[in-house]
């Protein structure tokens, strides 16, 4: 009768040190998630990086934007940082250049493999822009950038605040979009004539942040058009982010340099840039009025 009870004793000891076991095996990695979680957010409220996130358009590369951020360096006394990304169809990500020590505002470029046109490979685009994004605040803390997008550029970041940029609003703000010549209608010269793109964008247009800053500018070469992309296009995406975002504001760019390939370079592009989407105290940005997030939503 001892002899059981004292088995008995030992399997309960047994039982209980092996519940121990399993409790700390569960705890271990909790403690070290929050722990390095904590750490990450403590990094992050820090952070003085806000920087200017650019994607290309269509068949552009990752050098697409040297001559835009030459000229933008030119006219800064604080240089610019550049590091640039390409994500592979196979999910790889590589990378180039480098982010300075103490560069607040450096220039991150995000190109794809894929970089063909379409909306079926602007839907992969954003996905791989996403990639990219959740890897850089992996390794970066900032907790505000700003995005610039030429041609299907846009089309990529605003499907991507459509239905990626949930997951980081919390703790990341997006403070202005810029897109340059993006055909919210693709080829078509009227709103009359909807294509699925931009149904697909006005759909979900209640997913926009809505504290963003919007410019969209359009370029024209023959009154109508870019050369490539017709303005009306351009325009339609006034029926995307109108009364919706904090502010939407649209420009238009003449003259030379004005035809669609050449308006990264466009030294008219250049100074609206520097007013109205790098950090400064500009009173015409609407991201340094005090009542930013209150505005008309008009043009």
């Amino acid at each position: 009768m001892f002899k059981n009870e004292g088995n008995l004793r030992k399997k309960s000891r047994q039982i209980l040190f092996s519940l121990i076991v399993v409790l700390i095996l569960i705890a271990l990695p909790t403690y070290f998630w929050m722990k390095h979680t904590n750490r990450y957010l403590a990094l992050q409220e820090k952070s003085r990086m806000s920087p200017v996130i650019m994607v290309p358009g269509s068949s552009a590369t990752k050098e697409r934007f040297n001559q835009l951020i030459n000229l933008l360096n030119k006219d800064t006394d604080k240089k610019h940082s550049v590091l640039k990304l390409e994500v592979y169809n196979n999910g790889k990500i590589s990378y180039n250049g480098s982010i300075a020590r103490n560069d607040n505002e450096p220039f991150i470029i995000i190109s794809f493999e894929n970089n063909r046109d379409g909306l079926s490979n602007i839907k992969k685009q954003a996905a791989m822009l996403n990639d990219a994004f959740d890897e850089l605040t992996d390794q970066y803390y900032f907790n505000n950038f700003k995005a610039f997008g030429h041609s299907n550029g846009g089309l990529i970041w605003t499907y991507w605040l459509e239905h990626y940029y949930s997951n980081y609003q919390d703790s990341i703000k997006i403070k202005s979009l810029m897109t340059l010549g993006t055909p919210y209608n693709f080829a078509e010269k009227s709103i009359q004539t909807p294509t699925q793109m931009f149904t697909e964008l006005t759909k979900y247009r209640d997913k926009l942040p809505k504290t963003l800053n919007v410019f969209s500018i359009a370029g024209t070469e023959n009154y109508d058009s870019d050369g490539l992309v017709p303005e009306e296009s351009v325009q339609a995406g006034k029926y995307i982010f109108q009364k919706q975002v904090a502010h939407y504001t649209t420009m238009t760019v003449t003259g030379d340099e004005a035809q669609h390939s050449d308006l990264p370079q466009n030294k008219q592009i250049v100074k609206i840039i520097e007013e109205y989407l790098l950090d400064g105290r500009n009173p015409n940005n609407p991201a340094n009025r005090n009542n930013a997030g209150k505005g008309d939503n008009g043009n």
